[in-house]
């Protein structure tokens, strides 16, 4: 039995677990996982990810979940992983790590509840949430400081100095790209200031090209259907629907 690897491109870790096996050469099978749809609370998927979010894989007879632990599990298993991804040396090791544990509470918990609650949730049947939104973004935008005053600090061009991206740099811009489903304005007013970390987007796209910007075809699909709901004053569509739709033309 091959790797197999449940995601929704939709989701950030799932890009992110993507890109990397693609880049490294890693084969696998994906397995679509519907978060749309409600596919991950499926009796068939709790058997492979008991907490029922995306990703998760399957290499044998061995079932593993959460993205961070599955990224570091594929770059020690697999031959062939560039050692820059997860190094060896353990304090370099460890300063990896320590990333990984900052973007859950961090990072991740500003960005994908603001992208939800300011623009996301009406495709969910769900009303945008203000009061959310503003909690969201305060830490969004802490984050994103303390990312270029912190993580980017030193010479590297990529997290914790390194002069070649890790696991953490492709974890986090697969987070920040998430931004892209709001308004410019929104978007530039957030990142604006940030011109490190702007830079750090890009040379991390630029590594992991061509396969970072095919793993996120979907969301360029996602913003321009929003840009168009609101120009129409909204289709009443689900996101279900217009994942549908993209993903046939795919």
């Amino acid at each position: 039995m091959g790797l197999k690897v449940y995601v929704d491109r939709m989701s950030q870790p799932s890009r992110a677990l993507l890109i990397f096996c693609k880049v490294n050469g890693i084969e696998f099978d994906e397995v679509r996982i519907d978060l749309s749809k409600g596919q991950h609370r499926s009796p068939e998927y709790a058997e492979i990810n008991p907490m029922k979010n995306v990703p998760a894989i399957v290499d044998g007879r061995f079932k593993l979940f959460e993205s961070h632990a599955i990224l570091v599990y594929l770059a020690c298993a697999f031959p062939g992983v560039a050692e820059h991804w997860y190094p060896a040396d353990l304090s370099r090791r460890a300063k990896i790590d320590s990333v990984l544990h900052w973007h859950h509470s961090n990072l991740r918990s500003g960005a994908a509840p603001y992208v939800f609650n300011a623009r996301l949730a009406p495709l969910f049947g769900v009303p945008l949430n203000p009061h959310a939104a503003v909690k969201a973004k305060k830490l969004l935008i802490d984050s994103l400081a303390k990312i270029e005053t912190i993580w980017l600090k030193g010479k590297g061009r990529f997290l914790v100095g390194s002069s070649q991206p890790s696991i953490a740099d492709l974890s986090l811009v697969c987070e920040i790209m998430q931004l892209e489903l709001l308004d410019e304005e929104d978007r530039n007013q957030i990142l604006g200031p940030h011109k490190k970390v702007q830079q750090w987007i890009e040379d991390t796209k630029n590594a992991t090209r061509p396969h970072f910007d095919e793993m996120h075809i979907i969301l360029f699909k996602v913003k321009e259907k929003l840009a168009r709901m609101s120009a129409e004053g909204g289709t009443g569509k689900t996101l279900a629907d217009n994942k549908n739709q993209m993903l046939s033309k795919m």
